[in-house]
């Protein structure tokens, strides 16, 4: 995956990516990338993702990029992105966004710091502000099926918000799958950060009679 290089990130940011294998390839000036490493034959010398992450905390980063979490990393990037890490990402598989913070609390559990789960979800909701989700479609084409805000907690549930989805309306020629993406109307909370940033979002935006693509 090549991402453009963008007006969004300014160059004197440190940016560190850690993935299995280095795969992305951003054009900003300081770009540190590490890669795990697997044991030898004689099961030694093995450098695990987690490891990457913490050692990734002592190079002053402003941004941590986790190509994938599968395991016990997962919380030391929450605790990463809670620590001054803005504009941190990771990708995870799962379902749906929900299914996502389920998966989530399964891998900050393989920590074995015993953790309530009320103490993991406020962890998630605190560092995590955008869930964006992406399925591979039946036609072969992948989408962007929704992104949501986390909003906080009530009691001991972490809460979100769809602001876009993607609306399927059918089926077209050759098997093609015919949608619309929509704003549902909600204007997220994390408006007014942007725009404290200088990134000014305009309210139709999130009008919910938007169409923005067929």
């Amino acid at each position: 995956m090549e991402l453009a290089p963008g007006k969004l990130l300014s160059e004197d940011e440190r940016i560190v990516t850690i993935e299995d294998a280095a795969e992305l390839q951003l054009h900003q000036e300081h770009i540190v990338r590490l890669e795990t490493r697997p044991p030898n034959i004689e099961g030694k010398g093995a450098i695990r993702q987690r490891q990457l992450v913490i050692n990734s905390l002592r190079m002053r980063p402003d941004r941590i990029v986790v190509g994938e979490v599968r395991g016990e990393e997962a919380l030391d990037m929450l605790q990463a992105m809670n620590t001054g890490h803005d504009g941190s990402l990771t990708t995870i598989h799962a379902n749906s966004p929900r299914d996502a913070l389920a998966r989530l609390e399964t891998m900050i559990s393989m920590a074995n710091l015993n953790l309530p789960d009320k103490a993991m979800r406020q962890q998630i909701a605190s560092a995590v502000d955008l869930v964006i989700q992406a399925s591979r479609l039946s036609d072969g084409t992948r989408k962007i099926m929704s992104i949501s805000e986390l909003v906080g907690m009530e009691g001991d549930i972490v809460t979100m918000q769809d602001i876009f989805v993607f609306e399927r309306v059918g089926i077209g020629e050759k098997g093609k799958v015919l949608g619309r993406f929509r704003a549902t109307g909600i204007r997220p909370k994390f408006a007014e950060r942007l725009k404290y940033s200088g990134i000014h979002l305009p309210a139709s935006m999130f009008d919910n009679v938007t169409d923005y693509k067929r």
